[in-house]
């Protein structure tokens, strides 16, 4: 009667009694051969899950009209994103969990909360224009997000194909960071713009999820040696950079990210131009 079924594994059996099954992956060794890896690796998952939290956060500060608060932890997750990837390459725990989570994380982060920012703070009250509008952003992020997953290893990888999506979340976020850091001494905030501004606005909003599915191609500083040697003077140039950013970080990262969307646009007419000049 106790008998188990022949060639069940009975630490198998135990552990499908778990109300979590634990997450196997396969992967190569250093000699090539396939292993099966269990569980997940900590360290750049918390980064990745702290992003997910700050686009949550951003979300739920915008519902409740704190836009000043959502558009910094936009910014806030930027960083986190930054780090996660950086973190899983030094530390070589890279895996297609952790990139698998880190989309779905940005897609919150950098798809949903920035949409959601812009239809709470301007876009609403354009009525089904700004619902369009934001949706159009939410989509065009999600296709981009599954489009980088697809090319991974295929594209050159110091360029990006389409304006990534934290750079466009930079955009929409910025704007409304800067503006209310405006209305903050002029009395100035999204409720207060005339129309002719919102419509902009949207125009932007828009702007930035079709930039996100282009074939645009935009540099991704992935070549930059952060582990080598530089001139001395490099460490001087950052702290520069830094005190400028600073000095007004709300209309200077704006501006920073607004140069960035219209770099690819800017390099794409360029190269054209000189092709058809030769």
């Amino acid at each position: 009667m106790n008998e188990r079924p022949e060639g069940v594994d009975p630490v198998s059996a135990a552990e499908s009694l778990l109300p979590i099954d634990e997450h196997v992956e396969e992967g190569q060794d250093a000699e090539g051969r396939k292993v099966r890896h269990r569980g997940v690796y900590l360290l750049p998952n918390l980064f990745t899950t702290a992003n997910l939290f700050a686009g949550f956060f951003s979300i739920i500060s915008a519902v409740n009209g704190k836009f000043e608060i959502a558009a910094i932890t936009v910014f806030v997750a930027m960083v986190l994103d930054s780090l996660d990837g950086r973190v899983a390459r030094l530390t070589n725990t890279q895996s297609a969990f952790g990139a698998e989570y880190d989309s779905l994380s940005d897609m919150v982060a950098f798809g949903v909360a920035p949409a959601l920012l812009a239809y709470e703070w301007a876009l609403s009250g354009l009525g089904n224009v700004g619902l369009t509008v934001a949706f159009i952003y939410v989509a065009c992020a999600a296709l981009r997000l599954a489009r980088f997953n697809t090319q991974i290893g295929k594209v050159d990888k110091r360029y990006f194909i389409g304006l990534a999506s934290p750079a466009a979340a930079g955009v929409v976020a910025g704007t409304v960071w800067a503006v209310w850091a405006f209305g903050e001494k002029s009395g100035v905030s999204g409720d207060d713009l005339p129309i002719v501004v919102v419509m902009l606005y949207a125009l932007l909003v828009a702007a930035a999820g079709l930039l996100m599915v282009s074939n645009f191609k935009y540099n991704s500083f992935k070549d930059l040696d952060l582990k080598g040697r530089v001139p001395f003077v490099a460490i001087l140039a950052v702290v520069l950079v830094f005190a400028v950013v600073f000095s007004d970080p709300p209309r200077i990262l704006l501006l920073i990210f607004l140069a960035y969307a219209v770099s690819g646009p800017l390099q794409y007419l360029l190269r054209l131009r000189r092709t058809r000049s030769i």
